[in-house]
């Protein structure tokens, strides 16, 4: 559960979608405001009270990474995975300091490390708006609807955070457009590298061990937020436990879960089954190959690309389970059974309708629009640097309820941080991406087709990408400095070609989104809410919506699972490590494992799993016990639970888990922090 494509997913078993068939114990990505006390007592007589909840959520953290994270001291300390501060640790390096491969530990508070467009958020305040939202686009349609949606989010956005140097307020849909929740967060835009074990540790077994269990990885590290140079004050963190799960025990995962799919028609589905997912898995699996031929040119590209392969083959993985899963018939006809219990239990009522028609239609339009959406989006560092500051140049310009989200004023000082941030660029690796997403754009789109001419003109993929790459200078934050302060008039006068590129295509783009936005967005956000509708009259309101990259809490157990007539132990030890160890890459010891062998307790309790539903941006996520302390940090799921975006399935699905007690000997003996021990005060 990584770095590109935060998701999970695949068996056969997997329960019917969420919210339209009973749900299964341990079952839900929950709401804070609608977590289901009287269910999870019933099932453990046990339950967390409000106030318990309200100290969990003060302690949770959102990075804007797409992962997941906690405050576990009192000064901003923040626990996560290793993978989720991989690109920081990775743009803090060089040739010379290699801090992915060596790993890095600060010391002292003067040597943390910057993370460059990195944010920490934790929610103040949950609204409701849904009322709000809904009037401002009753009675309209397509892309008016949108706008007038937009329009008024922008606006409840603004007026709920007039102070966007320390505070973020973010609309979310929920329900498929059922319900409009504000989010608000206290932000923190300066957050430090504090310490971090060296990439192999957390990487150790690789594609191979990716979503399996038994594991072994210090999947692990720890940042520290700052405010005016300083850092900052967090009274209200999670207890330190550095101690071993217990078999049977319950347990809570808070973060924001990136986004699932467990609410969709079957038209959604055919169309990610059919389209969405094979074209994924199909330019991924390119990218990937093409990576690999050129890491293996030099040590120096080796280094270099390595960030990206990781998190490239983790997103080709999820989409690999993700299509194992569509191809299930037993799993397809269970979808199909839950929405045609759903249809049945609606018929008849005048209010809801024909949302499922609604749906088919919206769907059979975005098929004729898809591919060149998707592809006349090209890839790289460079171009995304280019697009960003063309369309934040071209709002900016406008009122705010006229803008396109993500450049409204409540969303511009994030946009802002991302743009400028310092952060290296390596041309060799900019110049593959952008080719290949240019020539998968041809490919797709075929060679007549006027978007093709558009991204090339008369150049090849190879040759486009690479003149734009070597003449652009947008790697100089100072130059993007320049283009963001200068508006829109030096963006138009600039001669950079990656910028010109840009402003070339941006026409087009609009004119996409223009479309898609009158025959897809603005009847599923119409049908969607209908379909809300149907579903609380049919099942009651005791449900959870699909996941937003928003602050959900879910409840399990640490439990071991069944499998081909044998029994996977519920945990693993650091001395699995030694044991499953080869030589060779990628199941060859850690330097520090090695020379610390003698002195590490290989009877610690290292990974875990546990029953807890989650899906990718759980990354990082705390996994918390009865008492509120944190006892493990979630950092993947099992092969079972890459359907988990369609379904969950308790008698399969896992969560996968580093022990705080495996980071605990990690820190006193295999890569010794003292400070930060002593700040966990957990001896």
């Amino acid at each position: 559960m990584s770095r590109i494509v935060p998701v999970l997913g695949c068996a056969s078993l997997i329960a019917l979608a969420a919210a339209t068939a009973p749900l299964r114990a341990e079952e839900g990505m929950w709401t804070f405001d609608g977590f289901p006390t009287d269910r999870v007592r019933a099932e453990y007589g046990w339950a967390p009270d409000k106030a318990w909840l309200g100290r969990v959520q003060a302690a949770a953290v959102r990075l804007t990474g797409g992962c997941s994270a906690s405050f576990v001291s009192g000064q901003g300390l923040i626990l996560t995975n290793h993978h989720c501060v991989a690109s920081c640790v990775f743009d803090n390096s060089t040739g010379e300091n290699d801090l992915l491969n060596k790993g890095f530990i600060a010391g002292q508070r003067e040597n943390e490390l910057k993370c460059p467009g990195q944010q920490a958020e934790v929610v103040t305040k949950i609204s409701d708006v849904t009322d709000a939202v809904k009037g401002a686009y009753a009675g309209l349609e397509g892309e008016a609807l949108t706008k007038a949606r937009d329009a008024k989010i922008a606006e409840i956005e603004k007026a709920g955070c007039t102070d966007t140097r320390m505070t973020r307020c973010q609309v979310v849909s929920l329900f498929g457009g059922g319900q409009y929740k504000l989010y608000t967060y206290r932000k923190y835009s300066d957050v430090r590298l504090v310490w971090a074990p060296e990439d192999r540790a957390a990487t150790f077994g690789g594609d191979p061990d990716n979503f399996n269990f038994p594991r072994y990885s210090m999947d692990a590290s720890f940042l520290r937020a700052y405010e005016n140079g300083k850092p900052i004050k967090t009274p209200q963190h999670l207890k330190w436990n550095p101690r071993a799960p217990k078999e049977g025990e319950i347990t809570f995962v808070v973060g924001n879960p990136g986004s699932t799919s467990r609410l969709w028609t079957g038209s959604q589905l055919a169309f990610e089954r059919e389209l969405r997912v094979p074209t994924t898995v199909a330019t991924f699996s390119e990218l990937r190959g093409r990576l690999i031929r050129a890491m293996e040119e030099s040590p120096e590209k080796a280094r270099e690309g390595l960030d990206t392969l990781n998190g490239l083959e983790n997103s080709l993985k999820v989409y690999l389970g993700r299509m194992k899963a569509l191809g299930d018939p037993a799993f397809t006809a269970k979808l199909a059974s839950a929405e045609a219990d759903l249809k049945a239990k609606s018929a008849g009522n005048a209010a809801i309708g024909d949302p499922w028609a609604e749906i088919d239609k919206a769907m059979t339009a975005y098929r004729g629009l898809y591919l060149p959406y998707r592809f006349t989006q090209p890839g790289g560092d460079l171009y995304s640097y280019a697009e960003a500051l063309v369309l934040a140049a071209q709002e900016r310009a406008k009122p705010n309820a006229e803008r396109l989200p993500g450049f409204t004023d409540s969303a511009l000082p994030l946009t802002e941080k991302q743009i400028l941030d310092q952060r290296p660029i390596y041309p060799w690796l900019d110049e593959l991406t952008m080719s290949w997403s240019l020539s998968k754009a041809r490919e797709y789109l075929g060679v007549d087709d006027p978007d093709s001419k558009l991204l090339l003109g008369k150049e090849s993929p190879e040759a486009l990408a690479k003149r734009l790459v070597a003449g652009s200078k947008l790697a100089d934050p100072a130059v993007r400095k320049a283009l963001w302060d200068g508006g829109l008039a030096a963006v138009e006068a600039s001669d950079d070609p990656m910028i010109q590129y840009a402003l070339k295509l941006s026409d087009r783009q609009r004119a996409l989104k223009k479309a898609v936005d009158a025959a897809y967005a603005g009847p599923l956000a119409l049908a969607g809410a209908k379909l809300a509708d149907a579903r609380f009259a049919a099942y009651g309101d005791a449900n959870y919506p699909d996941a937003t990259f928003t602050l959900r809490i879910s409840y399990g157990q640490v439990k071991g699972w069944e499998e081909r007539g044998r029994t996977v132990p519920f945990q693993t030890t650091l001395g699995g490590t030694f044991d499953r160890a080869t030589g060779a890459e990628p199941f060859d010891l850690p330097s520090k494992f090695a020379v610390n062998e003698a002195k590490i307790d290989k009877a610690v309790t290292y990974d875990f799993v546990t029953t807890n539903d989650i899906i990718g941006g759980n990354s990082g996520s705390p996994v918390i016990d009865r008492a509120g302390g944190v006892i493990g940090a979630a950092f993947d799921g099992n092969i079972h639970s890459l359907g988990g975006n369609y379904g969950y399935d308790g008698t399969l699905n896992r969560t996968v888990a580093v022990s705080t007690a495996a980071v605990q000997e990690a820190l006193e003996t295999i890569y010794p922090a003292p400070a930060l021990v002593k700040e966990l005060a957990a001896k």
